[in-house]
């Protein structure tokens, strides 16, 4: 077997269940997970009704660039959506089996591995950024995301000898699990950084639709190009999807958009993979993306969400207002997330993320430590019931 396999971490879902083993919560109460992120909001019914309408299409086989009409429908949102001059179908657009599948992908086709290969994630940060890079012969470098920096990485820190050997820069915004926009400024300094130092930027944006400001919707990078006159996106892709912003995470639908130097050789790469889209996937997908109500419905769902949360938890627990995704971040009264997480399931049977999961120590202290990750995707109900339960354990614990 691969010999970088040894190198990956348990994800952290694994240590969250040895954390928890042996503890009997109370019978009493009903279990509310608050831990991964998967969208428990109704799917959006239109897409399933799609699918169900195209499943005779199973029996073909799909290109691996997609139907010329799910790309057009993915060109034509992302221009709406980020005020583009515009993105061709035909080559800056890949339709791909969700965000997670690609990433871990593009990683694998786009390091060179006859040089030394660092790949800059933000700390803490989705574990596939990592897994991905080890098992391309690639070294991950952790910049670390605190709230000194608004909770987004420092890219100026960086040293010039060091960007010398960056051949990939991961940013997640809105991010996980921190819920931090990156600003259109810093899209823009890093591409100056990338043109200067010869480097691909890959901005993963999943959450990007998920805002709790309706007259703010999150920047992105493709648009920062758009500022820039750098229509032809050069070293950038994002990465997009139905998971979070149509509540559809089992279709795995997504897609790639940016550079057309960068998806060619990536559809290549992925025509050997063999991980084409679903034709009945692909006319669920395109109903998905031209329609924009079910979005804002679902959007002002979570708003109510926060509201009611943030209301409950605010007076016992500090955490950044959030901007966007469906995440808070808040400290740990005493710092311990890994005793809070098992007290609390004790407890009150409630399920929690321990930050210090979600991030690396590198050569200071990890950042994650003495967070924890909330993920605020039940329905209203159960959300605020977990929340009551968290905030009567902090009391009771004071």
């Amino acid at each position: 077997m691969n010999p970088d396999l040894d190198a990956l971490k348990p994800y952290p879902f694994e240590r969250l269940a040895a954390l928890k083993a042996g503890v009997t919560p109370p019978e009493g109460l009903a279990h509310i997970p608050l831990t991964i992120g998967e969208p428990q909001h109704a799917p959006f019914a239109a897409a399933l009704e799609t699918l169900v309408a195209h499943r005779h299409e199973m029996a073909r086989y799909p290109a691996t660039a997609g139907m010329a009409e799910l790309r057009g429908a993915i060109a034509d949102w992302a221009t709406r959506r980020f005020g583009l001059a515009g993105l061709d179908p035909a080559t800056q657009v890949l339709p791909v089996n969700g965000t997670r599948e690609a990433i871990f992908a593009f990683v694998q086709a786009a390091l060179d591995r006859t040089r030394p290969a660092r790949v800059v994630v933000p700390n803490p940060f989705y574990q596939i950024y990592e897994g991905a890079t080890l098992l391309a012969g690639g070294e991950p470098l952790y910049l670390d995301c605190r709230a000194e920096t608004g909770f987004r990485p420092d890219f100026d820190s960086v040293p010039a000898e060091t960007w010398r050997d960056v051949q990939l820069v991961f940013l997640c915004s809105p991010g996980n699990p921190t819920g931090a926009v990156t600003p259109l400024a810093d899209f823009e300094r890093l591409i100056a950084l990338a043109d200067e130092h010869d480097f691909l930027i890959a901005s993963d944006e999943c959450y990007s639709e998920l805002y709790l400001d309706e007259a703010a919707p999150p920047p992105g990078l493709l648009e920062a190009c758009a500022r820039l006159g750098r229509h032809d996106y050069r070293r950038c892709l994002v990465f997009h999807s139905l998971s979070k912003r149509s509540n559809l995470p089992g279709l795995r639908s997504g897609f790639v958009a940016g550079s057309a130097e960068l998806i060619a050789p990536f559809r290549r790469y992925r025509t050997y993979h063999g991980c084409a889209m679903s034709l009945p996937v692909q006319q669920a997908s395109i109903t998905a993306w031209n329609d924009e109500a079910h979005v804002r419905t679902n959007r002002e769902a979570y708003r109510e969400k926060f509201a009611a949360v943030t209301e409950l938890l605010a007076p016992v627990l500090d955490f950044p207002a959030p901007e966007a995704s469906f995440y808070l971040w808040p400290a740990v009264p005493g710092g311990g997330d890994e005793a809070f997480t098992r007290a609390l399931y004790a407890e009150e049977h409630v399920s929690v993320l321990p930050g210090s999961y979600m991030g690396r120590g590198g050569s200071g202290r990890n950042p994650g430590a003495g967070r924890l990750r909330l993920a605020l995707v039940a329905e209203r109900e159960a959300t605020v019931e977990a929340a009551r339960r968290i905030r009567r354990f902090i009391e009771r614990s004071a």
